[in-house]
Formats: structure tokens, C-alpha cells, sequence
């Protein structure tokens, strides 16, 4: 795989500071039951790395001390960590709204089949990724099998009342361009997300969010080998948006990873740059009494896939300013 960080740190991107910290997202293991070609963590069945209790003890600590109201779970697949189920009791026994970033084919997964009704009875927001509505587009970008046990981890999950009026129970999808492209209007897109997934399979969900795919990691590493990663990043630049950067995620969002090391988004951990202006990493447990407002956010060019366009975030797009391509998902993957 080829290292992306020495072709990103060179970068022209606006300096950006912190705002009060909100959100804890951790990455608490790269281990995953597939292997996406988009994936930016790399993640597959094969990675063993996992977070420790430890380590999410310390987590803990640090929503106590700075009253942090939402800790977002992702991975790999979050649900294949030991401790994933205890991290997530102990956070909503402190009235703390936990995500999880769930690929839906964990559900079917040996040991798992009972995961929905633990997220269910902890009421955790689950945002899921489905690049598409349809088959053929999804199994190219995730693997044989993976949009039929997609659909089914929907009903298992729709079932139980996620993504049903009135229940209080989110469900929210996640769209990647299968390319290098940014993605269509979210707010169409979701249109069209619904009426299909609804007409085809009886299938519902709350909201659709678009994301750019970053040109780091596996993807980053494919478009070299392709020789489309300078388009590709020519047109993030040609796309910016500055409409987007009060809202970018790492204004009140710190990522931490498995060993516990801190940094201003999930994408900087997989580049493994220190937060802000650190020359070096920093753990969790020196933050346990520092203020970060104010602080520099470390960044490089890859964060112009954040504000390409509508923008792009762990919550969706970030602004309506732009005007994006009205496309399906059939016709953004190409």
C-alpha cells in the first residue's frame, strides 16, 4: 500500500481552531467482517487491532470531566470489539447519546445474532453504510453477498422500530461514491434512497448522508496505483467550498484510536498525525484536564474532501450551498 501522507502534508488549506469539544469518536478496532475498497481505516477480517478496557475506561473518565454529551463507535466493525457492549452500557448509564457506525452484515454474524436487540434496548443511533440502493452496485464495491445481508440487517433493525416514526430509534444510511467523484445532492439522493428502498424492499430509514471517499489509506493507495489520485485531488481543490468550514466535525470532534493516541478526525488518525500542534502523538490521558478550545487543528491536503462541494462529514453534507449533480446512486458509482 502506498504511504499518502508525504503526498498530502504539502497543502494550501485554510489554518483551522478548535471550538468547545462535544464529541468523543473512537475507533475501538480495525477489525471487520469485510473489505471495502473505499474503506479508509484499511479494515478487514484479518486486522486484530482492538481497544482495550483500559483504554476505554480513560474514555470514560474523560466524558465525566468534560461533560461530553455524544460518543460516536466505529471501526473496522465496533461491534466485534469484547468490550463493545460494556462501552456502550456504561455510556448511556451517563445519559451519553451513543452511534454506532454499523455495516448491518455484522448482525448476521456468529455470535452477533443478538446485537440489534442490545442496540435496541440501549436506544444507540446506528448510522450504516449502503453505497446503494442497488445490488449490483454494492456487491462491486463491498463484496458477493453484502447488499442481500444488508437489506436483511435492515429488517432485522426496522423490526425491532428503527427508522420508524415515533420510536426514537435513528437509523440513518451512509453513501460513498464507488469513484473518484463527489457525491450527488444529499437531500435528492435521500429521496431516491427512500422511495426504493421502501418500493423494492419495505425497507425504511431517518436520514441518507452523502460522504466524499478521502483520498488516504486503501482508497488513496488505489487511486496512485490508477494514476487518478492528482485529478482526484484537483478536484477536491477545484470543489471547495468555504461555506462548510465552521461546520467541519473536527471544530468539536477529537478521534481516538485503539491504542488510545488522540487527533482532530478520524481521517488524520489514519495518516497518524498528531493533534493539532503536537510534534508528537498525545494520549488520551493528557487531555483528561485540558481545554482544547482554541487549540490548531492539524491539517493537510486531504482535508478538502471535507469541504468539496456540499461537504462532507461523520454527519452528512454540510451545507446546501453548492449545487451538486442530481444523480442516483447507479449513476454516481460510475
Amino acid at each position: 500500500m502506498h504511504a499518502m501522507l508525504p503526498k498530502l502534508i504539502a497543502t494550501d488549506f485554510p489554518p483551522l481552531r478548535r471550538k468547545k469539544l462535544d464529541t468523543l469518536q473512537a475507533n475501538i478496532t480495525y477489525r471487520c467482517n469485510q473489505s471495502c475498497v473505499h474503506c479508509h481505516v484499511a479494515a478487514s477480517p484479518k486486522r486484530k487491532e482492538e481497544m482495550d478496557w483500559d483504554t476505554m475506561e480513560l474514555m470514560l473518565e474523560l466524558v465525566d470531566r468534560h461533560g461530553i454529551g455524544l460518543a460516536d463507535l466505529t471501526g473496522g466493525a465496533p461491534e466485534l470489539n469484547p468490550h463493545f457492549r460494556r462501552l456502550v452500557s456504561e455510556l448511556r448509564q451517563r445519559d451519553v447519546k451513543v452511534i454506532d457506525r454499523c455495516n448491518l452484515t455484522v448482525l448476521s454474524e456468529p455470535g452477533q445474532e443478538d446485537t440489534a436487540e442490545f442496540l435496541a434496548q440501549h436506544r444507540v443511533d446506528i448510522v450504516a453504510s449502503l453505497p446503494c440502493y442497488l445490488e449490483d452496485n454494492v456487491n462491486a464495491q463491498r463484496g458477493n453477498g453484502v447488499f442481500q445481508a444488508s437489506i436483511a440487517g435492515l429488517k432485522q433493525l426496522n423490526a425491532l422500530g428503527y427508522g420508524e416514526e415515533g420510536s426514537g430509534l435513528l437509523l440513518n444510511l451512509v453513501f460513498n461514491p464507488q469513484g473518484p467523484s463527489l457525491p450527488p445532492s444529499q437531500v435528492e439522493l435521500e429521496a431516491d434512497y427512500k422511495r426504493e428502498l421502501a418500493t423494492r424492499f419495505g425497507v425504511h430509514f431517518n436520514q441518507l448522508y452523502t460522504l466524499a471517499n478521502m483520498p488516504i489509506q486503501r482508497f488513496g493507495s488505489t487511486l496512485v496505483s490508477k494514476g487518478q489520485f492528482e485529478p482526484y485531488m484537483q478536484l477536491l481543490r477545484n470543489s471547495f467550498n468555504p461555506a462548510t468550514l465552521d461546520t467541519l466535525m473536527c471544530r468539536s470532534l477529537i478521534s481516538v484510536d485503539w491504542h488510545g493516541y488522540v487527533h482532530d478526525c478520524d481521517f488524520n488518525q489514519q495518516l497518524q498525525m498528531p493533534l493539532g500542534d503536537s510534534h508528537r502523538q498525545v494520549h488520551i490521558k493528557e487531555l483528561l484536564e485540558r481545554d482544547l478550545a482554541g487549540d490548531p487543528i492539524a491539517i493537510a491536503d486531504h482535508c478538502y474532501g471535507c469541504t468539496a462541494g456540499q461537504g462532507s462529514s461523520c454527519g452528512g453534507a454540510l451545507s446546501a450551498d453548492a449545487e451538486e449533480d442530481s444523480k442516483t446512486c447507479a449513476g454516481a458509482a460510475h
